[in-house]
């Protein structure tokens, strides 16, 4: 098991989150399973931006981006260099530390 601590964020996490992820696991999912309800407009097949994250701690050991998540992440609101889209960034064995940003860029949000 990993460590990934969620930094406070208004509306999905409002007091931040520690738990212990599953590596092989995407960090999308890893959220999901916690009830973190980070959107993903695209249904994880990277092709939108709506799940981004800022890995604040422990960039360098993910595997690196494709192409084509870079190409996305691009059109991210907030991008920074440490920016992922979460549903594409595997967990492996290091500490995680993860930002989600405020705003997405989603055309259309639908509440369940």
């Amino acid at each position: 098991m990993t460590e990934i601590v969620v930094l406070p964020h208004a509306e999905l996490c409002p007091e931040g989150r520690t738990f212990e992820g599953k590596p092989g696991m995407s960090l999308l999912d890893n959220l999901l399973e916690q009830g973190i309800e980070v959107e993903h407009a695209c249904e994880k097949s990277c092709a939108c931006t709506t799940c981004h994250v800022i890995v604040r701690e422990g960039f360098a050991a993910l595997p690196e981006a494709s192409e084509d998540e870079d190409d996305l992440l691009d059109r991210a609101w907030g991008l920074t260099p440490v920016s992922r889209l979460s549903c594409q960034a595997v967990v492996g064995d290091t500490r995680l530390v993860v930002e989600i940003p405020r705003y997405t860029i989603n055309y259309a949000k639908e509440d369940k």
